[in-house]
């Protein structure tokens, strides 16, 4: 099977890609119907909507000549320096680095990434074993782009790979986003809420994609996320009310829509890029450096390109005679 890739979101497409770029086959799969992961776009009156990250950032150099490739085609676009801040009555700003978006969606810019790879979506693993095998089936190497605990679920018990993965906490979010018939809310790119019971986090999707259709796509608190694990649809109307009390809002939504995210982000960093074992078990992800989605990309391309070097290593060693 050659490597095979567990995963098609930013950092299991970018592991995919330098594995190919080395002349090795690669396999990338994925029980969703499309790739993505957690830079989510779900369609709703006709557009997508970012349900998933907010935005990216852009610091490590060659990250940025893929974010300049995705410019010039006209799928990423710089939105904002400055985030608000709101909390306790007050409105502050918060000055930072450019924060990128996608017209289409940040779905687009990993779909844009994977083309040309073999990505097989609605198809899930269900085991990786010794070997290292993917559902009984050898490979070369297996390279799980996921959450720790979603990796750990497939982890085959006893390998190397199953205590990296284990007692790590991670933190939900319920993702909210609501079409409204008006923009009637102050002047807003997107804003950190402090100390609210109910919300993290508030993005203006129609300034986000450039579009202006008003569009508010709201994140929870942790708490919020675990008390409605099993029905995310139910904190609908506590986050709309939440959201109409912080703006001032008097118009109701023409239509809500509710993603729940059980591991959006680790509790703590890492100071390690990826893990590549003696058994051929790989882990990548944004869960190896800090939680965003630059540190994606990286971790998938250190290691695609790890996995690359030890293979051809390896095919150039079988074929020297005794």
């Amino acid at each position: 099977m050659g490597v095979v890739v567990v995963g098609a979101g930013l950092s299991g497409v970018a592991c995919a890609r330098e594995v190919a770029r080395a002349g090795l086959p690669v396999t990338v799969f994925d029980r969703a119907h499309s790739v993505g992961g957690r830079m989510a776009s779900s369609k709703h009156a006709g557009r997508p909507v970012d349900m998933g990250a907010a935005y990216f950032t852009v610091r490590d150099p060659e990250f940025a000549e893929v974010v300049a490739g995705w410019r010039s085609a006209g799928l990423a676009r710089p939105w904002t320096a400055e985030l608000a801040v709101l909390g306790k009555g007050e409105r502050t700003r918060s000055p930072g680095p450019m924060r990128w978006a996608a017209p289409g969606g940040l779905r687009s810019l990993v779909a844009a990434l994977a083309e040309g790879l073999d990505v097989r979506l609605d198809h899930e693993v269900t085991r990786v074993g010794a070997g290292p095998t993917v559902d009984g089936e050898p490979a070369d190497v297996v390279v799980l782009a996921m959450p720790d605990p979603q990796a750990l679920r497939v982890l085959a018990p006893g390998l190397g790979a199953v205590a990296l993965t284990s007692g790590r906490p991670w933190r939900p979010v319920l993702t909210v986003a609501a079409g409204y018939p008006r923009r009637a809310w102050p002047e807003l790119s997107a804003a950190f809420v402090n100390d609210h019971p109910v919300l993290t986090l508030l993005a203006d999707d129609g300034v986000r994609r450039g579009d202006g259709v008003p569009v508010l796509v709201a994140h929870t608190t942790p708490e919020v996320a675990r008390a409605h694990d099993g029905d995310p649809d139910a904190a609908i109307p506590q986050v709309v009310a939440a959201v109409r009390e912080l703006l001032g809002l008097e118009d109701a939504p023409l239509w809500t829509a509710a993603h729940r995210w059980r591991y959006a982000a680790p509790e703590l960093d890492r100071d390690v890029a990826f893990h590549l074992g003696a058994d051929g078990i790989g882990l990548a992800g944004d869960g190896w450096g800090s939680s965003r989605i630059e540190t994606a990309w990286r971790s998938g391309t250190l290691l695609g390109r790890e996995v690359s070097r030890r293979l051809v290593t390896s095919e150039r060693g079988a074929t020297v005679d005794p």
